[in-house]
């Protein structure tokens, strides 16, 4: 156990009592003075012109204080810059059922909404594109024809590493098959809302349900057309994202707009219905996998060949495009690769960025393609995979830097809490057992907006009572990142996490953060915390000093890092602005117990006594922590597509009953082996890690978007089916500690690596109980009855 008094302790959120007493006031919760209620009016049409809108009636509805339409907005957004393609209000045509065209502000919600059964849209609908393949077809009427395309292609990747032909050609098994996966959406239990209130001045300050309130703050100031000062964004607390809140939406831009225009206060909130026409969700995704495998040397090549269904918009789209292929780079060393990737626009609402972001359904066709090879080659599919992970301090064929892989360990451990050796093909029919590995990201190494700014930076204060605040535009979702914040700051500077406040996610009184998305926010965030304590703790033992009469320690430069792999764990080298990543704060002197004090002489002070000390002069102590991320990466078109400072690694072990009468699968145990590095909160740790298997389950065996000519069939959780807490299983975790020096502590992401092997898990599963391999998602019972009858040669 490291010698550490906060951080790798199991810690409650600090919000945790909050919630649970109903204290904590969501977006909607909270109430602005006087305001007004705007509503949305939809599209019914998947694809039609609009050939006109009166809102002349609307407008004379006695109450109603402000009507929009596509003509109130000159500007387009996106949170991708090269992808801003979605208006706030549908502009000469709509691309999806549900897309708004007109938006109301009334004195009440009920006004707001006979307003809207006063507008009159003249539409002309022209034949929708539904499919991702048909979207390929050359067309005369593109959805963005200011891509001057003549298809509705929105993005193509294609990338290709060493010789993977030939190495097809030499292996002594090759395995293809084609997958087919459904759309799934985020199911947050909160959802969309946003209130807007305007000062006397015209500014702005926008309360929003969001994990990204900079760029929120950006595409406000850019579609009102205001000067960014003008715009505020807060989030309160949220109920859930897991993606699905991290693009700017229109419904932002309407409140705002309608705030403007109206001088007045404006309030909006989602139905279950409006959000699913804004989903956001996974892509449907159609993908061809190859796999050569030799038995002695592992994988020898991989390719894909992938399309997916993007919706009407850009979204992170472009993201996802790369991602779908490049995060297949892991957990297995894969000497000749390969991929191409098509993103689609096609009629539907738009699909973005979710848990395990375009790493989800590549990773279910790679394993079980892997369980297949392993099987075909007489291997055991669990030993087999320990055997091929990627080590420590390595490069991938594309140059993903792997600093630290501890899983071979804690797989080896699940191997034997679960029993695999002496349950694998060993069960009675309808029994069965299976194994998935997995690999994703610490952060994205690249911002979105290119520029030389931090990746995340950190204010912190003392006054002169003790108490510390934090300042971060950092966003907790729900997966504790304020808490590890906080931890950060007792840990260095030896306070107990009550003494610690944080301010986060408000772009009036905190740093740009970039938001809370690719399991960045503890590793970047939580680097710049650090760091800003390790300032504060220097201003510190100068006030120690002053106080016992000693003199103040001398903080020697940094030397170079040891090697490309290992960056971090240098001295602070207090002469930057960066710190360094995760750096060696000893100085010494030890902080604790209300004291501070000098290792050498054992003279001591209070700690409250150096507080005062060190802010006589300045009259607050006040410091800032940055972090920024090495540079990565090839120099290959596309090469910063996936570069993560650190890799995070994951393994389920599953076992399921599957029922041959009617195809109902049930989950009956998962064991969980994940490298995050240091677990700083084995709570929280564990808490993501049981959301990530229950999520995966969801999109295994249940969850999918369905659709009839554009339109959402099953918009609300009476149609969408999630798993309840009664599906959920036992769930046994072991976390794997490895040596990532450069993440704060040692830490590593949590957050969204352990869903994508849940999936492959299960399937790989139901082939160990029944024999038959499924490659369409979800794993549904009539697909398991029609695998079942095949295989039994039943028409």
């Amino acid at each position: 156990m490291k010698p550490y008094r906060i951080v790798g302790q199991p810690q409650a959120q600090l919000d945790a009592r909050d919630k649970v007493t109903g204290r904590a006031r969501y977006t909607d919760d909270l109430r602005v003075p006087n305001p007004l209620h705007a509503a949305i009016l939809r599209s019914p049409h998947a694809s039609a012109r609009i050939l006109g809108i009166d809102t002349r009636r609307a407008l004379a509805l006695p109450g109603v204080r402000a009507v929009l339409t596509g003509a109130d907005f000159e500007r387009t957004f996106g949170v991708l810059p090269i992808s801003k393609d979605e208006p706030a209000l549908a502009r000469e045509r709509v691309r999806y059922v549900g897309e708004p065209v007109a938006a109301v502000a009334a004195e009440t919600a009920e006004i707001a909404a006979q307003a809207l059964a006063l507008v009159a849209v003249e539409y002309a609908p022209t034949p929708p594109v539904l499919d991702a393949r048909h979207a390929l077809k050359p067309t005369d009427d593109p959805l963005h024809p200011e891509l001057k395309r003549a298809d509705n292609l929105h993005k193509q990747v294609e990338q290709r590493f060493g010789d993977p032909e030939a190495a097809f050609a030499a292996a002594p098994i090759v395995i293809e098959k084609r997958f087919r996966y459904a759309a799934v959406t985020h199911a947050f239990t909160e959802p969309h809302a946003v209130q807007v209130e305007i000062d006397g001045r015209g500014n702005l300050t926008v309360y929003s349900a969001t994990q990204v309130p900079h760029y929120v703050h950006l595409a406000l100031a850019e579609v009102l057309g205001i000067d960014e000062h003008r715009v505020r964004v807060v989030k309160p607390h949220l109920g859930g994202g897991f993606g699905g809140k991290s693009d700017p939406f229109p419904h932002e831009m309407i409140a705002a707009k309608l705030a403007l225009v109206s001088g007045r206060n404006v309030r909006l909130r989602f139905s279950r219905e409006d959000v699913f026409f804004s989903h956001h969700g996974r892509h449907p995704t159609q993908l061809t996998m190859k796999l050569g495998f030799d038995p002695a040397r592992g994988i020898t090549a991989l390719t894909g060949d992938i399309l997916i269904d993007g919706g009407a918009y850009g979204s992170f789209g472009v993201v996802t495009t790369y991602y779908n292929g490049v995060l297949l780079q892991g957990p297995y060393p894969v000497p000749n690769f390969g991929f191409r990737c098509r993103r689609l626009y096609t009629n539907t609402p738009m699909c973005g960025a979710m848990r395990g972001h375009g790493g989800v359904n590549p990773r279910f066709a790679a394993e079980v393609l892997m369980d297949m090879a392993l099987h075909q080659a007489g291997l055991d599919p669990c030993q087999g995979r320990i055997d091929l992970l990627h080590h420590a301090n390595t490069l991938t064929v594309n140059e993903f830097r792997i600093t630290s892989a501890g899983l071979k360990r804690g797989l080896e451990e699940a191997m034997h809490r679960s029993g695999w050796r002496e349950k694998h093909g060993k069960l009675p029919f309808g029994k069965g057992i299976g194994v998935a590995c997995g690999f994703f990201i610490s952060g994205s190494a690249l911002p979105i907006h290119w520029n030389e700014r931090p990746g995340s930076t950190v204010r912190m204060t003392l006054e002169f009572d003790g108490a510390i605040t934090v300042y971060s535009g950092a966003s907790d979702i729900g997966q504790g990142s304020d808490t590890v914040l906080a931890m950060m700051a007792a840990e260095v500077l030896g306070v107990d996490l009550d003494q610690v406040k944080v301010v986060a996610a408000d772009t009036r009184l905190t740093p740009v953060d970039l938001g809370s998305y690719s399991s960045r926010v503890t590793f970047m965030a939580g680097n710049a915390a650090r760091n800003a304590a390790i300032r504060m703790r220097r201003l510190l033992v100068a006030g120690a000093c002053r106080k016992l009469g000693l003199d103040e320690p001398v903080y020697p430069a940094p030397e170079p890092p040891a090697d490309f792999f290992r960056q971090g764990q240098r001295a602070p080298d207090f002469e930057a602005d960066d710190l360094g990543a995760n750096p060696d704060y000893r100085d010494g002197f030890a902080f604790g117990g209300g004291r501070i004090r000098h290792l050498a002489s054992g003279a001591d002070v209070a700690w409250l006594d150096a507080v005062h000390a060190a802010i006589e002069g300045p009259g607050i102590l006040q410091t800032v922590g940055n972090y920024r991320s090495p540079k990565l990466g090839g120099t290959f078109k596309g090469a910063g597509a996936g570069l993560s400072p650190a890799y995070s690694f994951t393994a389920f072990i599953v076992e399921v009953t599957v029922d041959p009468e009617t195809g109902h699968v049930r989950v009956d145990k998962a064991t969980c082996a994940h490298d995050c590095g240091f677990a700083l909160n084995p709570l929280a740790v564990r808490g993501q890690i049981e959301g990530c298997f229950h999520m995966g389950m969801g999109q295994a065996l249940m969850e999918e978007v369905l659709h009839e000519g554009g339109a959402v069939q099953n918009a609300g959780f009476l149609e969408y089916k999630i798993p309840s807490p009664f599906e959920q299983p036992e769930i046994d975790i072991v976390l794997c500690d490895s040596d990532e020096n450069e993440g704060p502590f040692g830490a590593k992401e949590a957050g969204e690596g352990p869903l994508a092997p849940v999936i492959p898990a299960i399937a790989n599963a139901i082939f160990d109980a029944v024999g038959v391999r499924l490659a369409e998602v979800p794993l549904r019972p009539d697909r398991v009855l029609a695998a079942l009858r095949k295989q039994a040669g039943v028409a």
